[in-house]
């Protein structure tokens, strides 16, 4: 990178930064990307930058992908500082230009990558307080989803971010697109002349995208309760995987092009209907500490997407997702039209089914083609196979978790796999009629057993023959 940086962490005691914040820092250090910086932590937590460094130690513990070594450790925890939040915005900024003096005295330039772990109604008291410490010059914020609860809370949210901060100066970061195999959709669609002239509604018959988990609430149940499974993974992960599947080519692979063609997705999507989503609660979601006895969250949710343009007129998309079902994956299939005559019997075979293509994000990252072929023998049987690429095999290299992907990026000013304001505003103008229909009308929830494959009122969703994989 070309200028040396101070990462203040908010919410660096929290779940995530244990999880997944630190020890991506601490990979990238070992990498050797980040070694001409420093971090300071901050939280709602009372502590010192003792406290904070054996919190880090055992978040490598758990987490990391190999044991550091005791200088390795060493030498990393120099990187660390720490101050509560409730030292307030002078001592905030004290310990950041502290952590800046030492980079400068070696000669560098220093920037700031501010990465806000906090929930989203903590994210403008954290903007103000860098605001007060005149931390925002030569700064970069990184934003957890949600972007705001709905249209209007995510407007003024924007609002009040672009009062302090540019657009330029903001990366919304959605995991998922940080993910190889989610920009590999780009590769496998944009570099590959054998599928983009089938990638339209001449060929394709349906599309599905699924995020099942086989988690419950782990601990989330009071952030679980304010989104729900529509708001935390549709309007985010969901709809920004599928606008990648759907998008026209960009002009090129840099974020403004990229960011023009997922909008142009999102505007063309036809208004969602209340009748084409069905949402679901897993049986004792109820039980849960912080969850009413009442509460009409729902856990799990499938619905049907169409994009009114001249690529993808009549194919509809299939979204699904939700908590404690029977396996965890992400995964797009694409399903072409079946041939038109079928001259094969299924005897002995399960006989001729439309071609699939799969594309896998997680966990067995890659690119499944489903094909018929004929069961050697004397008779003509027919039977689905499958052509595979897995990352795994293909490429020894270990890639870098997502997370660290995206922080490095965001380091790098590269907004390319990051959400622009308009984006998310476009999104929840698809998002929320449904949101108000379902508190109008008081819908029931269906129920569903954990480990299962959700509620069979799920089928509804579905036109025709078209049936769900299974998870």
């Amino acid at each position: 990178m070309e200028n040396a940086h101070v990462i203040v962490l908010f919410g660096a005691t929290g779940d995530l930064a244990r999880r997944k914040l630190l020890p991506g820092l601490i990979h990238l250090w070992l990498a050797g990307l980040i070694d001409d910086s420093r971090i300071v932590g901050t939280s709602m937590d009372d502590g010192d930058t003792e406290t904070f460094v054996k919190i880090a130690h055992d978040a490598c513990v758990e987490h990391c992908k190999r044991p550091l070594t005791d200088q390795e450790w060493a030498e990393f925890a120099r990187m660390l500082s720490y101050v509560p939040h409730s030292a307030g915005p002078a001592a905030l900024a004290e310990a950041v230009r502290t952590a800046e003096s030492e980079l400068t005295a070696s000669g560098h330039t220093v920037d700031f990558l501010h990465y806000l772990s906090v929930p989203p109604k903590a994210a403008l008291d954290v903007v103000r307080q860098l605001d007060e410490a005149g931390l925002v010059e030569r700064s970069r914020i990184v934003m957890e989803k949600p972007f705001g609860t709905d249209l209007e809370s995510a407007r003024k949210l924007n609002a009040r971010l672009h009062e302090v901060f540019d657009e330029s100066q903001i990366f919304r970061i959605d995991h998922f697109l940080g993910k190889e195999a989610a920009q590999n959709i780009l590769a496998f669609r944009f570099a590959n002349g054998l599928f983009e002239p089938i990638w339209n509604r001449n060929f394709i018959d349906h599309v599905q995208i699924d995020v099942p988990e086989t988690l419950g609430l782990e601990g989330r149940a009071r952030f679980y309760e304010s989104t729900g499974a529509y708001r935390d993974m549709v309007v985010t992960h969901l709809m920004q995987v599928l606008a990648f599947m759907a998008m026209e080519p960009p002009t090129s692979l840099a974020p403004g092009p990229i960011s023009e063609e997922k909008l142009k997705v999102f505007r063309s999507m036809r208004p969602i209907e209340p009748q084409h989503v069905v949402r679901g609660q897993y049986a004792g979601y109820t039980d849960h500490d912080e969850v009413a006895d009442d509460s009409d969250t729902e856990t799990f949710v499938a619905l049907k997407v169409e994009i009114d343009n001249w690529r993808w007129a009549g194919v509809p998309f299939y979204l699904r997702t939700g908590k404690r079902l029977a396996r965890k994956v992400t995964e797009i299939a694409i399903t072409l039209n079946p041939v038109p005559h079928l001259g094969f019997t299924q005897d002995g075979g399960v006989g001729v089914r439309p071609n699939q293509l799969i594309l896998t994000l997680q966990p067995n990252e890659g690119v499944s083609l489903q094909l018929a072929a004929k069961i050697p023998g004397t008779r003509m049987r027919i039977t689905p196979v499958n052509m595979e690429f897995l990352y795994g095999t293909t490429f020894l290299s270990q890639s870098p978790e997502a997370y660290e992907r995206l922080i490095l990026d965001a380091m790098r000013g590269d907004a390319t796999l990051f959400t622009r304001n308009d984006e998310v505003e476009a999104q929840w103008r698809i998002i929320d009629p449904v949101v108000r229909a379902w508190s109008e009308s008081g819908d029931g929830l269906a129920t569903y057993p954990s480990g299962s494959q959700g509620p069979a009122e799920a089928d509804a969703v579905l036109v025709g023959d078209d049936v769900w994989r299974s998870i």
